[in-house]
């Protein structure tokens, strides 16, 4: 099984998203929502953004509430 993101990750993933979703409705186009509002936030390079836009569609991305609990297999001991 591969390895799993963090939440640390999947917040920074949701917050570069939510971000995007709020400048790109402005019109603004996708290098300059980077430039102006991403890259002096969170340091990254273009292309990270862009693998960052598309991460919630990669498999084993999964949001806290669906990752296994390990307590589940007791049977009432």
């Amino acid at each position: 099984m591969g390895k799993r993101p963090g939440q640390s990750y999947q917040k920074r993933v949701a917050e570069i998203n939510r971000i995007y979703d709020l400048h790109a409705k402005q019109g603004i186009p996708n290098r300059e929502i980077w430039r102006r509002y991403i890259y002096p936030a969170y340091g990254i390079c273009e292309r990270t953004f862009y693998n960052l836009l598309k991460a919630p569609t990669k498999p084993g991305f999964t949001t806290p509430n669906q990752m296994p609990n390990l307590f589940e297999d007791i049977d009432g001991e």
